[in-house]
């Protein structure tokens, strides 16, 4: 069997800058369906998104557990994008660092599919990605849920103690380090947690850390 490693990313804030233009346009869109399905003013509609992530870990579930929402016209409607291409801020050099990392490469994101695929096309990262669990994957159980993970290495027959999540998600990082995995956070911020094996300021800093994660390659060490 082999023993490269399996790289988990998360996409949002982690592949690409997502809080700068996306996260505000996604949540002004998921206010704007619940105004229009739920018929109630903006204030409220913003306290039910916000509370249902909160409580759920995504608003969708709680719209669905309380309302009755169709999840697929929930993420379909709320993540229509005109210009997605001029939303995305990423680096170009992020291909070429995930072609050196060894093992394959697994986006692991709360997003729904088309929406992943979409961005994954933006950045030009298709052929460095072997596959993708979203939200649809999951079965709309959402990390850092423990089913999140127990879809995705089913699905895709995965060993936890191979597996290397890559995120900025602290809650999602703990809950991988319990099943066995590795774990990489992407972060600037001080105060590297103990279920964190690794802190780097960006995803291209990853071939340089292999060492680091008991990963060997060209570029371990580096």
């Amino acid at each position: 069997m082999s023993t490269a490693p399996v790289w988990l990313f998360d996409l949002d804030d982690t592949l690409h800058t997502a809080s700068a233009h996306i996260f505000p346009h996604i949540n002004r869109s998921m206010t704007a369906y619940i105004m229009q399905h739920l018929a109630v003013d903006e204030g409220a509609a913003n306290r039910l998104r916000t509370d249902y992530w909160h409580r759920y870990g995504a608003t969708l579930l709680g719209l669905v557990r309380h309302h009755g929402t169709d999840p697929a016209h929930f993420l379909r409607e709320t993540h229509r994008f005109e210009r997605l291409h001029n939303l995305v801020v990423f680096d170009r050099a992020l291909r070429h660092s995930l072609k050196r990392l060894p093992g394959r490469k697994i986006v692991f994101s709360n997003g729904p599919s088309d929406y992943a695929h979409a961005v994954l096309d933006i950045m030009g990262l298709h052929r460095a990605i072997d596959g993708v669990c979203a939200i649809e994957q999951m079965r709309l159980h959402p990390k850092p849920a423990r089913r999140a993970f127990h879809y995705l290495m089913r699905d895709h027959r995965l060993h936890a103690s191979r597996c290397i999540l890559v995120e900025d998600s602290l809650a999602n990082l703990k809950a991988a380090k319990r099943l066995g995995m590795r774990t990489v956070w992407i972060s600037r911020a001080s105060g590297r947690p103990p279920y964190v094996d690794c802190q780097l300021p960006s995803v291209l800093a990853l071939p340089r850390a292999m060492g680091r994660l008991g990963v060997s390659g060209p570029a371990a060490g580096a």
